[in-house]
């Protein structure tokens, strides 16, 4: 009987290695499979990371903002730099909205390159828009904070042992307070370190507030709905004709009262300005009339929507006659939103801005009328998204142009014709940033084309 027992128990034992064995090869191939499938992943995802988009999170994507409000974003903080500190850094900025951007850029490479800390920046609210908005009323300042934790340290206010003893002798101690910041760091001669830094402060780590960039997704989905859009920086408001002197197409009254504007605020230094040799030297802002013609002359579709991304018009509906009766579809946010939507943005002229700011950086093309601080951000922003069509005026030419034909000595066709030869490479294609030593005004502003920042920069510039 324990013959029989033994001799059936081993066929059982047998049987169920036998069942055993192609379980366990299927449990390998399952795991074996999972680990390559999670491996290819994330390899996938890294190649996203390097090979996507630049446009950068908060920046307005309409083809991603759906897949964004789906899923919430993964936070994923760099680690923190350790450093001696060797004092605390504050500042003032001065100017409107884009002049301090780029001003902050430029100050927290100061901050990094001394190893200070820097406490956030203040924002100008004394100069001729007297905006009283904050750092935080304009950028997400927990973003700003974190995003650069591995290269400075950032606080939103001094420590307040050191506002009590030290802030009242702020010059005998070690802090250091710049109360102007434009034009603080040279455009070029910089380590390449300290170039990439200003990028990645301007187009990563100064990043609006939520409800800045939800409007302006807002913007741009109206105009969307419409086809392709032009934004045009049309710089002709009131105190950039006061400040600048130009006066072309005014009448003696307008032109009385921006000289007394003019007058009114001290820190304007120049009083006493030729308006028509300014003109002709290229330093005023293209007046509606002319950039109308202008427009025409490039063959910009008549029916395109045109974004207006300004102030208020001096002039008026005057002014923009000539304009609106070439191009009907213009627009504006004012046009666009309801009262409601801008109801917090009221007096505070960098957080419309902001808005224009968004909006530029998805047009199809952008046509500044004036190289002011905004036209060179957006320009330099525009090309580090991947060279998007901006078209650069060449003023000076151009006026000399217009005045000719309006004079009668050039046809319409020969007009058009060399308005498009002056600007068949000043479309913010890939190019050189012009260098001239020791007259840094006279050469490229880095934000305009920061070319250190591009991708694969070399191969792009090296047939230029």
């Amino acid at each position: 009987m324990g013959m029989k027992n033994g001799g059936e128990s081993r066929p059982e034992k047998a049987k169920g290695s036998i069942v055993l064995r192609p379980r366990v090869k299927l449990w390998m191939i399952r795991a074996t499979s999972s680990v390559l499938l999670w491996t290819c992943l994330v390899q996938l995802t890294a190649l996203g990371e390097i090979w996507g988009p630049k446009l950068l999170k908060g920046w307005p994507s309409c083809s991603s903002q759906d897949m964004a409000r789906s899923a919430p974003a993964r936070v994923l903080l760099p680690p923190k730099r350790v450093y001696a500190n060797n004092g605390y850094l504050m500042v003032s900025c001065n100017g409107g909205l884009n002049q301090m951007r780029a001003a902050i850029c430029d100050m927290v490479a100061i901050a990094r390159y001394l190893n200070f800390t820097l406490i956030v920046p203040e924002l100008d609210k004394s100069s001729f828009w007297a905006d009283p908005s904050e750092f935080q009323d304009i950028f997400d300042v927990d973003h700003f904070i974190t995003s650069l934790r591995d290269e400075i340290r950032i606080l939103k206010e001094l420590p307040p042992r050191l506002k009590r003893r030290i802030l009242p002798l702020v010059k005998r101690y070690k802090i250091v307070h710049l109360n102007r910041t434009d034009a603080r760091l040279a455009n070029n001669g910089l380590p390449p370190e300290i170039q990439k830094l200003r990028c990645r402060v301007n187009f990563s780590s100064l990043r609006f507030m939520p409800q800045i960039e939800e409007l302006g997704r807002r913007v741009i989905r109206l105009l969307r709905q419409n086809g392709p859009f032009l934004v045009l920086h049309l710089r002709y408001e009131m105190d950039m004709l006061a400040f600048s002197g130009c006066t072309q197409g005014c009448n003696n009254e307008e032109v009385d009262e921006l000289t007394r504007m003019r007058y009114a605020y001290p820190w304007w230094k120049e009083k006493i300005i030729n308006s028509d040799l300014k003109r002709k030297d290229g330093l005023c802002p293209l007046t509606p009339e002319e950039t109308a013609l202008t427009l025409k002359a490039l063959d910009i579709d008549r029916n395109i929507q045109i974004y207006i991304a300004a102030g208020e018009i001096y002039g008026g509906q005057r002014r923009m006659a000539s304009l609106a009766s070439a191009y009907p579809k213009l627009v504006r946010k004012e046009t666009l939103l309801e009262p409601l939507d801008l109801r917090f943005f009221q007096n505070h002229s960098s957080q419309m801005a902001a808005l224009d700011y968004l909006v530029s950086l998805e047009s199809d093309i952008f046509v500044p009328t004036y190289d002011g601080n905004m036209a060179k951000v957006v320009e330099g922003h525009r090309r580090y998204l991947g060279f998007k069509k901006t078209i650069i005026l060449d003023r000076k030419l151009l006026v000399d142009l217009i005045d000719q034909y309006n004079g009668g000595s050039l046809s319409w066709d020969e007009f058009s014709s060399a308005v498009k030869e002056v600007h068949s490479n000043r479309m913010g294609s890939p190019t050189k940033r012009l260098v001239i030593p020791d007259r840094p005004k006279e050469e490229d502003y880095f934000y305009a084309n920061p070319e250190e920042c591009f991708q694969s920069s070399t191969e792009l510039l090296k047939n230029t």
